[in-house]
């Protein structure tokens, strides 16, 4: 079975993880393990009874409990980081004052006057396809998806997007300015603020909104954060959270909003784990 967080990843992904390799540990790995503990562990002289006792279980199981304490380490330090940040939530004329070069236009990708006399269906299809070899996801969405999306980033326009990771979660930070939305690891958002690295920003384009009932998205990502994958992950809280929230979601944005100090971490990576698509 796989690990929840790679369980949560695939539903929320909708990608396949066929082909993904698990590591398997080997003899080779549990004895270097125990000989790093030798070297660096002053106290294994007076716990080598219960060290021997380990080395009688398999390989395996020693390599599982040294990868559980790295993610439960993993875990420990993005809920410390989580509760801190949750008390200090950007105001919503924060997000606003995030620095933009000009906004970029749907005419700079899509000629419309080239477009006018084609489906909506094949406008996406084009637009999926111009972006199919970028570092990027892109969607098509119905108008009446994006109203209810600008309607709830005006109520919430920052919040908190657990990340599934091969060693955990990492916490994301996404701020809604406009048609615009940047998105920041936690770590880095407390480190440099307004001036921290982003790892995707995603555009919305309405110019199609009223015409053909579609808005255009493209999020580009930076690949040495996140893989397309992880990405797409991220979208789809987005719409999960912004298009279509139900009553949880919604009440975590609520909470997250107007109520940090009452705010649990733990909440968001349970209802990403209870995600079913």
């Amino acid at each position: 079975m796989r690990p929840a967080y790679f369980q949560a990843l695939n539903r929320i992904c909708r990608l396949s993880l066929s082909g993904h390799r698990l590591v398997h540990s080997t003899p080779k790995m549990a004895e270097e393990y125990v000989e790093k503990l030798k070297k660096e562990n002053p106290y294994y002289s007076k716990y080598q009874d219960k060290i021997a006792k380990l080395r009688e279980v398999s390989s395996d199981e020693v390599e599982r409990r040294v990868q559980q304490k790295n993610q439960n380490d993993r875990v420990a330090r993005d809920a410390d980081a989580a509760r801190s940040f949750s008390g200090k939530a950007p105001k919503a004329a924060d997000a606003a004052r995030l620095p933009q070069a000009k906004p970029k236009e749907l005419n700079d990708i899509l000629k419309l006057e080239l477009i006018q006399d084609k489906s909506s269906d094949e406008i996406g299809q084009l637009w999926v396809e111009y972006f199919k070899t970028k570092d990027s996801v892109s969607a098509v969405i119905p108008a009446d998806k994006y109203r209810a999306l600008v309607a709830n980033t005006e109520k919430y326009p920052t919040f908190l997007l657990p990340l599934p990771r091969k060693d955990g979660y990492e916490f994301v930070v996404v701020q809604f300015a406009g048609n615009e939305a940047h998105f920041t690891a936690l770590i880095n958002y407390q480190t440099y603020k307004e001036n921290a690295p982003e790892c995707m920003t995603m555009i919305h384009y309405p110019e199609l909104a009223d015409s053909k009932g579609i808005v255009l998205m493209v999020a580009e990502y930076d690949n040495t954060s996140l893989d397309a994958r992880e990405a797409q992950c991220l979208a789809n809280e987005v719409q999960l959270y912004y298009c279509r929230p139900d009553e949880r979601r919604r009440n975590l944005l609520e909470q997250f909003t107007t109520r940090p100090d009452s705010f649990k971490y733990q909440d968001l990576i349970l209802a990403l784990e209870d995600v079913q698509l």
